[in-house]
C-alpha cells in the first residue's frame, strides 16, 4: 500500500523512544524516512499523555524502545527493533534474526547499544548534549 492508498483511519503500529536520546531521536527519524507506507508512528515516550500511558509502560519506556504494532503484543528492546524491521519491509531479515539463538545477539547488541547510546549519539549527531 502507498501512502496515498493508505486509509486515514488505517491502524498504526507504535515506536515509543526517549525523547530526551539524541541516538533514539536520530534513528527514529532514518525509520520515518524508510516507512513509505506511512504504517508507524515514531513518537516520543516523554510526549504520550496518561492515560494511554501507564506506569508500567513508562518504565518500561525508561528501560528501552516500545514497539505496539495494531492488535498486537507490545515488544520491547531488540525484538521492538525486530519488530520495526519487519513492518518496514525486512521481514525475511527479522524473521530469522527472531529466531533462536541470532535473537539473543540481537538483544545483546541492542543491549550495547542502549548502554552506550549518550556517546554513539554525540558521534554520530555531533549533538553536545551528556547522557543522563
Amino acid at each position: 500500500m502507498t501512502p496515498a492508498s493508505t486509509p486515514v483511519n488505517a491502524p498504526k503500529a507504535i515506536l515509543l523512544w526517549d525523547g530526551e536520546c539524541a541516538l533514539c531521536r536520530s534513528c527514529a527519524r532514518w525509520l520515518e524516512r524508510r516507512d513509505r507506507a506511512g504504517a508507524l508512528l515514531a513518537l516520543p515516550f516523554q510526549q504520550i499523555p496518561s492515560p494511554p500511558m501507564t506506569p508500567a509502560l513508562e518504565a518500561g519506556c525508561r528501560r528501552a524502545i516500545q514497539f505496539i504494532p495494531p492488535g498486537g503484543r507490545a515488544l520491547s528492546s531488540g525484538r521492538a527493533v525486530l519488530g520495526v524491521l519487519s513492518l518496514l519491509g525486512w521481514k525475511k531479515s527479522a524473521a530469522v534474526l527472531s529466531a533462536s539463538p541470532f535473537v539473543l545477539f540481537v538483544e545483546a547488541g541492542y543491549w550495547l547499544i542502549a548502554r552506550n547510546r549518550g556517546l554513539i549519539g554525540r558521534l554520530l549527531t555531533g549533538d553536545s548534549e551528556k547522557p543522563r
